[in-house]
């Protein structure tokens, strides 16, 4: 496994971990098809939360989310909806939410969760 899927890896299973100690379930990870992949889908109450985990070691590149561009936000809409018609239940409230995750040598990990960050 590389240095990036590492660190990926990593910053989703904080994520998930970060998500469930606010009363989030996590319902699915790195849920893929054909046209990519959605790294949690998670519920929120009586909301369906996709969540986008973008991880950085440092803000060499910028901070994670600005890593979610307008194509990426449509492609995981375009996702969102793929998950979707594969369920039988129906969902009346839906998000997309973004959680960056910074991982700095020497440093607690920083963890941000942008609600309806798309």
């Amino acid at each position: 496994m590389g240095h990036n899927r590492e660190v990926g890896a990593r910053g989703e299973d904080l994520a998930a971990e970060f998500l469930e100690s606010t009363g989030m379930v996590v319902l699915e990870r790195n849920w893929r098809s054909r046209y990519g992949e959605l790294d949690l889908v998670a519920q929120d109450g009586a909301v369906l939360v996709f969540v986008e985990v973008k991880t950085r070691t440092g803000l060499g590149y910028g901070s994670p989310a600005e890593a979610v561009t307008r194509a990426k936000a449509e492609r995981l809409r375009r996702l969102a909806g793929l998950w979707l018609a594969e369920q039988n239940r129906r969902w009346s409230r839906i998000r997309i939410d973004v959680v960056t995750v910074l991982l700095r040598r020497g440093h607690a990990p920083a963890i941000t969760h942008l609600r309806q960050g798309l």
